[in-house]
């Protein structure tokens, strides 16, 4: 199913040339698109194992940076704001 697919994909894009930006794109935004969600499914916070480590946002440290992009926050003058647990 798949193999006809990518053949019918092929063969438009060998008759109309305009297309192959057009896949180019897609292909690089799927591209994009699943490598984020790797990166989000293995962040510090995410559990997969709750009987090994259940809550593992508690182990961080509270200047580690965590979020993918930190305009104007200074982590390393950060305090922690509540109780260990």
């Amino acid at each position: 199913m798949q193999v006809n697919m990518i053949r019918t994909a092929m063969q438009h894009a060998r008759r109309h040339p305009g297309l192959i930006p057009q896949f180019f794109f897609i292909m690089l935004g799927m591209g994009g698109a699943s490598m984020y969600l790797v990166r989000l499914a293995k962040g510090p916070h995410v559990t997969w194992n709750k009987t090994s480590n259940p809550e593992p946002w508690n182990q961080l440290d509270p200047t580690f940076q965590y979020k993918f992009v930190a305009i104007d926050t200074d982590y390393k003058n950060l305090k922690k704001e509540g109780p260990q647990f």
